[in-house]
């Protein structure tokens, strides 16, 4: 492809509104341009990347024996009410009507769609197990879109679904998808790990994320020093055993503590550790009032909440609710004396808290000498708080270290979710009606684009790995007025193109130092320079990575270039 005859818009600045790395340089690099907030066009780099990354995709999902189609972007809102999430997964969720006031939905994600398709069509176990894939824009209406394709409001996905007839089937399924998920992440050249994840709005259980690691990762992996042990910090349990202090256990006293509510502030007025004080939060899980106490100086973990009541919707209860259920507004709530409408549960690190501190269900009031059992009444004691860097491993072997990671996969085991909510049965070989158990395996293949960029660049701009690079080689005329220059230049131009690689030829009418700033930025991973020993049959050759120069004779070109690639 010829520069002149294409379009790579650069930037010399950096946009004001761009935070991270890979917004900054797929916007200075020509490869997209922003249309509206979270919503980018794909230029012609961009384009050839995402093919690239579509094209290993694709190897992958055949090779693990998937079967790719297209379904519709324009999803009936009825497809979602039998699923029950039209009324569950929340404002994201782009909801429109036609001119008939039909409602639909613009699809971030297909479950309704597959699962339809399937049920209509399938009705044998002799047809399954049945593997299908698609690639496809989604669409989610994001609060704050943000860092670029990490979180916009128009992206393309990959999203697979797989139906079985038992749950081994689904287990080998599985299994084929996490080790394609893994060849496809190692082609694109990332650095990644597998971790145990949250299927959050999906439903299901037993699921992996696969996340990218980097330092503007919105999500924090929590992993072991000595072990493969890697969980999404959300899903990762504790195992540290308490033992309660033999002090002489004291009474129950209320003491005023004017206008002090956080932590830190009833710890220091109080001049108690936080590990002696009670956090009291009044959650909703799904329509039930829940209080949940953890020590001091831990944090209330809501996924965990959401799956020890086995609640669709789990959120901190709002000042007004909170002042109606237990009397007090937040700050001053504690476990002692509350209605036995509000079930209250407990972490495990505060049973074995002795004298502690708590709230009195009274403004500006707190009680001490608080021994949980004695004064309250827990109806469990469970893992309800966030591993802490320094916490035990769950797999036994070291302790937690945090990372940051950017997630790009994610597969589930969904089971009968959808398919008993929207009667997805087959006949089994008994002739009776089971219903299909299912498996969903996504990619976002926008964002993977993004996290290829957030690990690989410099100073200079971006720094491809060979199997998604937009070219192999970058070929540069340094003058392009020069006819010693120009015929050697096409004469490469020609040959490279012949043999078999993607050349992308800036015959512009540009100073070689505006060519070389480009070149860098855009992040081919060979660069070949045309310049001042054109007449003597003498190139240039430079490897975007290291920044490794070399003279080269024009006849000795494509073995070189071959060896540079491999």
């Amino acid at each position: 492809m010829k520069q002149s005859m294409t379009f790579i818009p650069t930037l010399r600045e950096v946009p004001a509104d761009a935070d991270i790395k890979s917004h900054q340089l797929l916007l200075r690099a020509g490869y997209m341009r922003q249309n509206a907030s979270g919503i980018y066009s794909y230029l012609p780099l961009a384009s050839i990347v995402l093919r690239k990354i579509e094209q290993i995709v694709r190897e992958e999902m055949n090779r693990a024996g998937s079967a790719e189609l297209l379904m519709p972007a324009m999803q009936q809102a009825e497809l979602w009410q039998e699923s029950g999430r039209w009324y569950t997964y929340g404002p994201e969720l782009m909801r429109m009507k036609d001119r008939h006031s039909r409602e639909f939905a613009l699809g971030a994600t297909h479950e309704e769609v597959i699962t339809s398709l399937v049920r209509d069509e399938v009705k044998s176990y002799k047809r399954l197990p049945l593997n299908l894939y698609q690639i496809q824009s989604k669409f989610r209406d994001e609060q704050r879109p943000r860092f670029g394709l990490l979180r916009g409001r128009e992206f393309i996905m990959k999203d697979a679904y797989s139906f079985h007839a038992s749950f081994d089937s689904l287990d080998e399924v599985y299994e084929k998808m996490f080790q394609a998920y893994s060849n496809i992440f190692s082609r694109c050249g990332l650095n990644f790990r597998a971790v145990i994840a949250d299927s959050g709005a999906m439903g299901g259980k037993d699921t992996h994320e696969f996340m990218v690691l980097s330092d503007v990762g919105e999500d924090t992996i929590a992993y072991s020093d000595t072990s493969q042990y890697a969980a999404n910090i959300e899903m990762a349990p504790v195992i540290n055993k308490y033992e309660k202090s033999s002090e002489a256990v004291h009474e129950l006293e209320k003491v005023e503590t004017p206008n002090q509510k956080t932590i830190e502030e009833v710890a220091s007025y109080l001049n108690t550790p936080k590990e002696k004080l009670i956090k009291s939060l009044l959650f909703k899980a799904d329509e039930k009032f829940v209080l949940v106490l953890v020590r001091g100086d831990h944090e209330v973990n809501d996924i965990k909440i959401k799956n020890l009541f086995g609640a669709s919707v789990v959120e901190l209860a709002s000042i007004e609710e909170t002042a109606q259920a237990i009397g007090v507004v937040p700050g001053y709530v504690g476990p002692v004396g509350v209605s036995s409408d509000v079930e209250v549960v407990a972490d495990i690190a505060v049973q074995a808290i002795v004298n502690g501190v708590c709230g009195a269900n009274e403004v500006n009031y707190h009680y001490t000498g608080v021994n949980i059992e004695r004064d309250a009444h827990i109806s469990q004691f469970a893992d309800v708080r966030f591993i802490e860097e320094g916490d035990l491993s769950p797999d036994g072997q070291g302790v937690i270290q945090f990372a940051k990671g950017i997630e790009v996969g994610h597969v589930f085991k969904l089971g009968t979710r959808y398919s008993e909510a929207m009667n997805a049965t087959y006949l089994d070989e008994n002739g009776r009606a089971q219903p299909m158990i299912m498996g969903c395996y996504g990619i976002g293949v926008s964002r993977t684009l993004a996290a290829i960029v957030e690990q690989y660049n410099d100073e200079k701009g971006i720094v491809w790995p060979s199997a998604v690079a937009p070219f192999h080689v970058h070929l540069i005329s340094a003058n392009a007025k020069n006819d010693d220059q120009a015929q050697l230049s096409e004469k490469i131009y020609s040959e490279l193109t012949e043999a078999g690689y993607e050349v992308l030829y800036d015959d512009r009418n540009e100073r070689a130092g505006v060519k070389f700033a480009d070149s860098d930025l855009i992040g081919i991973p060979v660069r070949v320079v045309i310049g001042k020993q054109a007449a003597e049959g003498i190139v240039e050759v430079k490897i975007r990575k290291t920044g490794e120069g070399m003279e080269v004779a024009a006849s000795e070109l494509n073995a070189t270039i071959q060896n540079l690639l491999s």
